[in-house]
C-alpha cells in the first residue's frame, strides 16, 4: 500500500514520483494499492495524469479536513487580491497577514496542516490492512504528516513492514525557515522526525546529499532512489526549429527559487545586442510569486521578452519540450541547495534540451549535469558565467547547432522502480 497526499488529478512534480512507481510496479508483477485523500486542497490540477493510473490499481480515498480553503478565503477578505501559495514562501518583508499566517502554519500545525487526516486514516487503515493481508506500506512526504500515519500503524502492528520515502527533508527543510518557528516548534519537528527515522523499516530519499543528512540524523543506512523520467512520455517528442531562441522554466518560482540572476543576464544581453533582444523569448510555466512577476513586468526591457503561463497539463508540456531551446533550472539558494534534484530536472534531461542551472556547482544537480553533459550550472553570484553561457547557447541556436542529447536510461522510471523492488524485498 502506498499512502500519499498527492495523486491525480493533483498536478505538479509532487505527484509524479509515486504515480510512476505505481505504474511500473503494476507492469512488473506487483499489486499496489493507493490510499489518498478524497478532497485534498491542491493548487495544481492535471487530469492528463490520470492516464498513467493502471486500471488494475485499487485507489482508496478517505475525506480530509484541512484549513487551507479557509485560509485562502480569509486572505481574499483581508487583502486586496487573492494570495497565491508561492507568495507565502518568503524570507524578506512580509505583510502582517503573511507574518500571522506563517506563524500559525509553523507553530500550530505540526508537522503541517494535513495533520487532521492522520487519526481517521489510522482508524480506517488498521482494519483494512489486516483484512486485506497487506504486509508492506509506503508513506511519502511531504506533507510529512503522512509519515505519522505509517508511524502509528507500525506501533499498532510491529510485523508490518514500513518504508518511509522523503521527497524533501523534514527538520532541515528550507521551507521551515520561512515559517517563524519557535524553539518549541522546531523541537517537536525533530522529535517526530526522530520517531519516524527510528521506527521505519527502511528510509528512502531522492538525492545523495539528503542520504548523508538523514543518515547523520538517524544513525542508520538510508536508501537512494532519485526522481526520474518516464520513457513512455518522451517517445513522441519531436524537436522543431523555433522562430525565437526560447528559454523555458517549468514549476514554482518563489523567493527560495529566484531566477533574477538569469533575468539580469538576459537584460544585459538585450541592452547590448538589439538582434538578441528581437530573437529571445523567456517563458515561465507554473506558479510564479507576485514579487518576481512584478519585477519583470515593471522592467521595460524584460517585460517585452518574457511570458508567464499559469499552468499547462503534463501531456501538453511534453510537446513544449520539443519547442524549447534552453531549459532553465533554478535551485533554491538555501543551506540544503546541494541536495536539490527536482523531478523536472530529470525531465529536462530526458527532453534532450541543454540545461542552464543556477545553484551550487558542486551539488547533486551539478554532479548529474557534469556526468551527463546535459548543460551548465553556475553559482547565483557568477554574473559573467551566466551571461556568457546564455550567449553561447544563443549563438549555437543561430547556427542550428543545438542538437538534442541522449537521455541516460539510469534515470528512467522503469529502472528506478526495479531499484524500489529490490528495497521492498521479494514479493509474497
Amino acid at each position: 500500500m502506498i499512502i500519499t497526499y498527492y495523486w491525480p488529478p493533483s498536478g505538479g512534480s509532487g505527484v509524479q514520483r509515486w504515480l510512476k512507481f505505481v505504474k511500473y510496479l503494476s507492469k512488473l508483477g506487483w499489486e499496489p494499492i493507493v490510499f489518498t485523500p478524497e478532497n485534498p486542497s491542491f493548487i495544481i490540477q492535471d487530469n492528463s495524469l490520470l492516464k498513467d493510473v493502471p486500471e488494475s490499481v485499487e485507489v482508496i480515498k478517505l475525506p480530509i479536513w484541512e484549513p487551507y480553503d479557509l485560509f485562502f478565503k480569509i486572505s481574499k477578505i483581508v487583502g486586496k487580491k487573492s494570495v497565491k501559495q508561492s507568495d507565502f514562501i518568503s524570507t524578506g518583508k512580509k505583510s502582517i497577514f503573511q507574518k500571522l499566517s506563517s506563524f500559525i502554519r509553523g507553530n500550530f500545525f505540526i508537522p503541517d496542516a494535513r495533520i487532521f487526516w492522520v487519526k481517521p486514516s489510522v482508524s480506517f487503515l488498521e482494519d483494512f490492512i489486516k483484512s486485506n493481508k497487506i504486509d508492506r506500506i509506503i508513506t511519502t512526504g511531504p506533507p510529512h504528516s503522512i509519515h505519522l500515519i505509517g508511524l502509528k500503524l507500525k506501533e499498532k502492528n510491529p510485523s508490518l513492514k514500513w518504508f518511509a520515502d522523503f521527497r524533501d527533508p523534514w527538520s532541515e527543510w528550507d521551507l521551515l525557515d520561512t515559517l517563524s518557528l519557535t524553539r518549541l516548534a522546531r523541537s517537536r519537528h525533530k522529535n517526530l522526525e526522530k520517531k519516524v527515522l527510528t521506527m521505519a523499516d527502511r528510509i528512502i530519499t531522492i538525492a545523495p546529499y539528503h542520504v548523508k543528512r538523514l543518515e547523520a540524523l538517524s544513525g542508520r543506512q538510508v536508501d537512494l532512489i532519485t526522481n526520474g523520467f518516464d520513457e513512455d512520455d518522451f517517445r513522441g517528442i519531436v524537436h522543431q526549429k523555433t522562430n525565437k531562441f526560447t528559454m523555458r522554466h517549468i514549476g514554482v518560482v518563489d523567493e527560495l527559487r529566484d531566477p533574477k540572476p538569469v533575468m539580469e543576464a538576459i537584460k544585459a544581453l538585450c541592452l547590448k545586442d538589439e538582434l538578441f533582444r528581437q530573437n529571445v523569448l523567456v517563458e515561465f510555466i507554473g506558479n510564479v510569486n507576485s514579487a518576481f512577476k512584478n519585477y519583470v513586468l515593471e522592467d521595460s526591457t524584460l517585460k517585452v521578452v518574457t511570458r508567464f503561463v499559469d499552468q499547462v497539463p503534463h501531456a501538453q508540456l511534453l510537446n513544449l519540450y520539443g519547442e524549447t531551446d534552453l531549459q532553465l533550472l533554478v535551485l533554491a539558494h538555501t543551506s540544503i541547495a546541494p541536495g536539490n534534484l527536482p523531478g523536472k530536472f530529470f525531465e529536462y534531461l530526458a527532453s534532450g534540451n541543454p540545461i542552464l542551472g543556477i545553484g551550487p556547482v558542486d551539488g547533486d544537480a551539478g554532479m548529474v549535469l557534469s556526468q551527463s553533459g546535459g548543460g551548465k550550472i553556475f553559482d547565483r553570484s557568477n554574473e559573467v558565467g551566466i551571461k556568457e553561457a546564455i550567449q553561447e547557447f544563443y549563438l549555437q541556436w543561430t547556427k542550428g547547432d543545438l542538437t538534442p542529447n541522449a537521455a541516460n536510461m539510469v534515470y528512467s522510471r522503469k529502472q528506478l522502480t526495479r531499484q524500489l523492488i529490490r528495497i521492498l524485498g521479494p514479493e509474497i
